[in-house]
């Protein structure tokens, strides 16, 4: 394969693994979270937060990555299984998104997180930009890997998220005064309905290839709806 297609099939990978990605960490919501818990800091100190934040993010998400082939085989979880409660994940979160009902953050939770010194880990990072919708859609990502390649590629996709997701935090007070908090609430709703549409795509496929599994050999079919349709060139299979 030519140089030319080469790049031009990793580069597709990561802004597709970015398409995927940034619905569900949606770093514009958390932005909301990170200034009211950050009142107190300095400006270094919420410089220093919300790096860390994006780095507890990547380190998270990329350990999942590499991790989620032998995950799913010490529990015995079919990429079908990961596929279907994946979406069922995603799907709760972008309806949460889309039609917000209670506070992100219990009273209880954020007095806690206002009297850490650090919530870059806890809870910026998790659950916030690295929750369980964007780990199941990882582990979704590494069942169809191929080779070594495919997982630095996806791995500077999600280094791309994380970045996004510093630089939209350390920019939040400008953000809000900018947007407002209705244009803030615009965005949510928005990643919302991408997360929903994202997520009927991973049921659709997961459901698909339960109905449609092989057992005479042990094999399963290849299902019409595979998360390749989601993540098009995660296979990367350059030759």
């Amino acid at each position: 394969m030519p140089f030319g297609n080469i790049l031009g099939a990793m580069l597709s990978t990561v802004v597709l693994t970015i398409s995927a990605l940034l619905p569900i960490a949606n770093p514009f919501s958390t932005a909301a979270l990170f200034m009211s818990l950050s009142s107190g800091l300095s400006e270094k100190d919420k410089r220093h937060q919300a790096y860390m934040a994006g780095v507890y993010m990547f380190f998270i998400l990329t350990f999942f990555l590499i991790a989620g082939a032998l995950i799913m085989n010490f529990f015995g979880i079919s990429v079908a299984g990961i596929r279907i409660a994946g979406g069922l994940i995603i799907m709760v979160v972008g309806f949460r998104m889309l039609f917000p009902t209670e506070k992100e953050l219990s009273p209880q939770e954020e007095r806690e997180a206002r009297e850490k010194e650090d919530i870059a880990l806890v809870p910026l990072a998790m659950p916030s930009l690295s929750g369980p919708g964007a780990i199941a859609v990882v582990l979704s990502v590494s069942s169809e890997i191929n080779h070594w390649y495919g997982y630095i590629v996806v791995a500077i996709g999600i280094l791309a998220t994380a970045v996004i997701s510093y630089l939209v935090l350390r920019t939040s007070a400008r953000l809000t005064k900018f947007l407002g908090v209705n244009g803030l609430n615009v965005f949510t709703k928005i990643m919302g309905f991408l997360l929903i549409c994202i997520a009927v795509q991973f049921l659709a496929s997961g459901i698909f290839q339960f109905i449609h599994q092989d057992k005479v050999k042990g094999k399963e079919t290849k299902p019409v709806l595979s998360s390749a349709q989601i993540l098009p060139t995660i296979h990367l299979s350059i030759r």
